[in-house]
């Protein structure tokens, strides 16, 4: 049986992103490992015929040390599996598994999901980052990108062969999965920001128009769902939302694996991020029929029509922002219903996952024979 590998920064990400691919490769005679940090969904993998593998990965850290250690643990378990074709997601795959793989001798196809911090800013471990990209793509026999800002970035700056690069509409929405769900009513009208919580996806800004808007409009509430992110440089503090909680400003949902469930009770999903690959949480917002507002920036303004399917602000400006959200807020019920109806229009036509996994079998089957 031929062997595949799919290998991303967490077993969670795996199990919740990528279970329609590994499916559909199960199908077409795959066996498939994967090769992430140990979690609780280890075991949901294995239930679905996924053979797991642990490995140490400091997906917070910048130790070199822990780095060369990450790049031994790959090379390691490439050589027991001796998969034909390793996929790597997230940074740390795509750059030490890619290295990993190629001592070990194993076909590699990379996914570039997002830039984060390595391209939002010019420091030294940034400036690191982007040459550690540079040597790992040139051993990757094919690398997709889920926007052309972010492929022709990697082109223009040197870090990838162009004929190596294809696009992806990001990681695929099930459309059934996120489909529209009839709300319970509740007499406020909910604004919902989901993302990591750091300041590159715009939850300052995001928390800022919130305080205007609340000067106006005393039915507006806005819900903040996400994982908090200590150790990265722009993490939001425990402290500092509980802060926000206390002058009712923001009502934190804490994380949740029924993400849909809350998308349902919300009016309208904003994520003024100031830079994505594709957003996922935009994705299943307009799949599930909601109205977004987010920043026209790169991963972002992808997702939505302007003034068709939601409204764009300015990156990094929250008076911007507000303004959206005032304008939103004033739509009739009919009018936001609408907006829903055709960004899932868009959704299905564009974003569907059966396209992402259509062309991940297609690039299997090419890098194999090539």
């Amino acid at each position: 049986m031929k062997k595949i590998v799919i290998s991303i920064n967490t077993s969670w990400n795996i199990y919740n992103f990528r279970m329609g691919l590994i499916k559909a490769l199960q199908e077409e005679g795959y066996k498939i490992y994967a090769v992430a940090p140990k979690d609780e969904y280890v075991k949901k993998l294995q239930e679905k015929g996924v053979e797991c593998f642990d490995i140490f990965m400091n997906n917070k850290g910048t130790n070199p040390i822990e780095d060369i250690k990450t790049i031994w643990e790959y090379y390691k378990i490439y050589k027991e599996i001796k998969p034909g074709i390793a996929l790597h997601y997230t940074i740390k795959p795509n750059i030490y598994g890619t290295i990993g793989a190629k001592l070990a001798g194993v076909k590699v196809i990379n996914n570039i999901s997002g830039l984060g911090t390595v391209f939002l800013n010019n420091s030294i471990s940034s400036k690191i980052g982007r040459n550690l990209y540079k040597i790992a793509l040139k051993f990757s026999n094919k690398v997709f990108f889920q926007n052309p800002y972010d492929r022709e970035l990697f082109i223009e700056n040197r870090l990838v062969d162009k004929g190596k690069t294809d696009l992806l509409p990001g990681s695929g929405i099930d459309t059934q999965k996120f489909k529209p769900l009839l709300k319970e009513s509740s007499g406020k009208f909910k604004f919902l920001f989901i993302a990591r919580l750091v300041r590159d996806k715009g939850i300052i800004e995001y928390v800022e128009a919130a305080k205007e808007i609340l000067q106006k409009y005393k039915n507006a509430q806005f819900q903040i769902l996400g994982a908090f992110y200590p150790g990265n440089p722009t993490a939001i503090t425990k402290e500092q939302m509980q802060k926000w909680q206390d002058e009712g400003i923001v009502n934190y949902l804490g994380t949740s694996d029924r993400v849909s469930q809350i998308i349902k009770e919300s009016d309208c999903v904003v994520l003024p991020s100031y830079r994505e690959g594709l957003s996922r949480v935009l994705l299943e917002a307009a799949s599930m029929e909601k109205p977004i507002i987010t920043t026209d920036t790169p991963g972002c303004k992808d997702v939505i029509d302007n003034e068709t399917s939601g409204f764009l602000c300015e990156v990094k400006n929250a008076k911007s922002l507000a303004k959206q959200m005032e304008r939103m807020l004033n739509l009739s019920a009919k009018q936001r219903e609408e907006m829903g109806k055709r960004g899932r229009e868009k959704i299905v036509k564009e974003f569907d996952e059966s396209i992402v996994i259509n062309k991940y079998i297609q690039a299997v089957k090419e890098v194999e024979n090539g």
